[in-house]
């Protein structure tokens, strides 16, 4: 028997009635069925090895068997990317006298200040966030990706920038006390740390003062 418990990683939502398909090494698929009230559904299957889809996009890989739990920052994600994970971030980071840049997204010139921030937050992408990264020199990692989501859903949901100690708070639960630690999130965001460099990749404002 495998069981899959499909739910929200913001507030451990059950997600109902949601299609979850297994696709197994040798092609052949099983369902979909919908998940029960509980947001899990189970699969009477002998153990193998395959993935698992959720409303028709991958969310595990691996060896299926027993039970299987699969948190999402939104059913519109695709793999490590932050598709769906908030609505468009609302407002401007341009300040008197201040130096632009382009950078090209998709075929397309977008503005940032001299640092990177987006002058319109609306431009965002996950090809800005990959172009930006690669003239940080930052190597992108399914870290970062997490990191950019929690920011861009904390903002939706706050109105605000997530501090460091709110990012210590979640992902010292989330992850480890030793990758949750003040210390680790400045080790992966080297270039003004996660409240800087994260703030960038997430698209997001500018926090108060930064001018």
């Amino acid at each position: 028997m495998i069981c899959i418990s499909v739910k929200m990683k913001f507030g451990k939502e059950v997600l109902k009635r949601v299609p979850v398909e297994l696709i197994l090494d040798n092609q052949c698929r099983v369902g979909p069925q919908a998940t029960d009230r509980a947001g899990m559904v189970c699969f009477d299957q002998p153990v193998s090895s395959g993935k698992v889809m959720v409303a028709g996009v991958e969310r595990y890989q691996g060896r299926l068997e027993g039970d299987i739990d699969i948190e999402l920052w939104s059913l519109a994600e695709t793999g490590f990317s932050s598709d769906g994970a908030t609505t468009t971030t609302r407002g401007s980071n341009a300040y008197p006298n201040m130096t632009t840049r382009t950078v090209e997204v998709a075929g397309r010139e977008i503005m940032t200040d001299s640092e990177g921030y987006l002058v319109d937050p609306a431009d965002w992408s996950e090809e800005f966030v990959r172009q930006q990264a690669e003239q940080e020199s930052l190597q992108l990692t399914a870290e970062h990706w997490e990191m950019i989501r929690f920011q861009r859903s904390w903002f939706a949901d706050n109105g605000r920038q997530a501090t460091v100690r709110d990012m210590i708070k979640y992902f010292r639960k989330h992850w480890d006390a030793e990758r949750g630690s003040n210390r680790y999130l400045h080790k992966i965001f080297p270039y003004g740390g996660p409240q800087k460099q994260g703030n960038r990749l997430a698209g997001l404002l500018r926090t108060k003062g930064e001018h």
